[in-house]
């Protein structure tokens, strides 16, 4: 009897052990990350200053002797960690391609250092490229002769002269380290319903298999040319009927197509490892896309996660930041991936207005609060007149090229992005932060190396003087007036 008693102790202990929830708590974390001896390096981007992911002051952490309400607190605790980072990136569209080759050999190298170089730039990872083209190429094409049903023709030729070189010298300048995702704006005008690859249209079902094979021939394509395809989106902005290059998928079609063709297609020529990611659209009826797909367990065996943009409510300023977060809380094993993001309508004279890198940072800090693994801008690059576009759909680049000058022209939202890619690298885990006033937003991130990245900004007319504090060790900064700032503690 005294045996079985032990054993049945043992049993449960074991049970209890195996039945505790997946915790985003990094137990060796908590045991192992102290303040003691650590101080705290600040990068500051600044409205009205010189300061552009410049160095400002290095602190040591004191004893906090209390709180008031009258105080300011920024509380983290590098102990209790989230979501695993994928990375932080933009697209290397044919617009970019195309106004990066009219650029001086001396201005190709500092925008792939700017951009790539996690020393001397800001060290993006992660990157997106379009499948057949775009409103930001310089005309319509795909990889097919017009009506070739079976794909004989298929050949990435157009992207040999601007797109593929550009990707190629990006991921040399990462280190190798670039995770590269495609999606398409538009199958080829014959397989849609409106026999034209703008202006939405859908997808004829006849096409569905021809179609779902392009996919996996684009990935082959590009993999012969030397460029790793991480993962694709099944069609960007599935609800959007543009006058550029568009395709309408409804809820049920997106996963009707994911089950029955692409999936399987991916899986029979051998690229299951591949990411398909779905949606790929705004944060405004992403939960009832997921509805669709997640609740599907044939199509959500297919589905890594979900792709969404910003583009929600501009006039109004609001984004729905929740939505994410909610898909998040109901599918806990998808992931969440920010697509696309960029300000518009361009005009030359807001090359420097500061509201373009504000949008920037309050996206980040709520996408990455609300269970984002990775953030992608849109056009790492365009000219000064925020194209080559085809449809006259114009934005702003966080960098333009005076290509008759050679020039390149930092607008703020380089800096911004910079406060999160040059410091929160791939396979960091989001930690707990909390401000205790709205005027200040923030998150944070521990690095694989142990060391801590807190991002604070500031959108408020007035300076803010603030306390870092971890347990019972705080530090005080200043924070000023239109500012964001990267705190690094190590």
């Amino acid at each position: 009897m005294k045996s079985i008693l032990i054993f049945l102790v043992f049993f449960l202990l074991l049970a209890c052990t195996q039945m505790q929830p997946k915790s985003s708590t990094n137990q060796s974390a908590v045991n192992k990350f102290t303040v003691e001896g650590k101080s705290v390096t600040v990068y500051t981007t600044a409205d009205s200053t010189n300061y552009r992911l410049s160095y400002t002051e290095k602190l040591q952490f004191r004893p906090l002797e209390g709180t008031s309400e009258r105080e300011i607190y920024v509380f983290a605790d590098p102990s209790k960690t989230f979501q695993t980072i994928l990375g932080i990136g933009g697209a290397l569209t044919d617009a970019a391609a195309e106004t990066f080759a009219k650029l001086p050999e001396v201005s190709q190298k500092e925008l792939l250092q700017a951009y790539y170089d996690p020393d001397k730039g800001i060290g993006y990872t992660l990157a997106r490229t379009n499948i057949n083209s775009c409103d930001f190429s310089s005309g319509s094409y795909t990889y097919v002769d017009e009506g070739d049903k079976e794909l004989k023709t298929f050949n990435v030729e157009h992207d040999r002269q601007f797109k593929i070189p550009l990707i190629r010298k990006a991921i040399d300048a990462s280190g190798g380290k670039l995770t590269l995702f495609a999606s398409p704006w538009s199958p080829p005008a014959f397989m849609k319903n409106n026999k034209d690859m703008l202006h939405g249209g859908k997808l004829k079902p006849e096409f569905y298999q021809p179609w779902a094979l392009y996919y996996t021939k684009f990935i082959k394509s590009y993999e012969k040319e030397g460029i790793p395809v991480w993962g694709i989106t099944i069609q960007n902005e599935p609800m959007a009927t543009q006058t550029w290059e568009s395709c309408i998928y409804t809820a049920e079609n997106e996963r009707d197509f994911l089950k029955n063709y692409l999936g399987p297609t991916m899986e029979k020529e051998g690229l299951g490892s591949k990411k398909i990611i779905v949606w790929d659209h705004n944060r405004d009826l992403i939960v009832q896309r997921a509805l669709a797909i997640f609740n599907d367990p044939e199509a959500s065996k297919y589905a890594w996660g979900m792709g969404f943009h910003w583009y929600e409510d501009w006039a109004g300023g609001l984004q729905m930041y929740s939505n994410v977060g909610m898909v998040h809380t109901t599918w806990p094993d998808k992931n969440l991936l920010f697509t696309e993001g960029c300000r518009g309508p361009f005009n030359t004279s807001r090359y420097y207005a500061w509201d373009l890198g504000e949008s920037y940072g309050r996206s980040m800090i709520n996408d990455f609060n609300n269970w984002t693994v990775g953030w992608t801008d849109w056009n790492i690059l365009l000219d000064e007149e925020g194209g080559p576009n085809h449809v006259g759909n114009f934005c702003f680049a966080p960098v333009h090229a005076d290509t008759k000058t050679g020039e390149l022209i930092y607008t703020n939202s380089y800096f911004y992005i910079g406060h999160f890619s040059k410091f929160i690298r791939p396979e960091a885990k989001r930690i707990m932060t909390s401000s205790s006033r709205s005027q200040l937003l923030t998150t944070g991130f521990i690095n694989k190396d142990g060391k801590v990245a807190v991002v604070v900004m500031n959108q408020n007319n007035i300076k803010i003087t603030y306390h870092l504090c971890i347990g019972l060790q705080a530090v005080e900064i200043a924070s000023l007036p239109h500012s964001i700032q990267t705190l690094i503690i190590e």
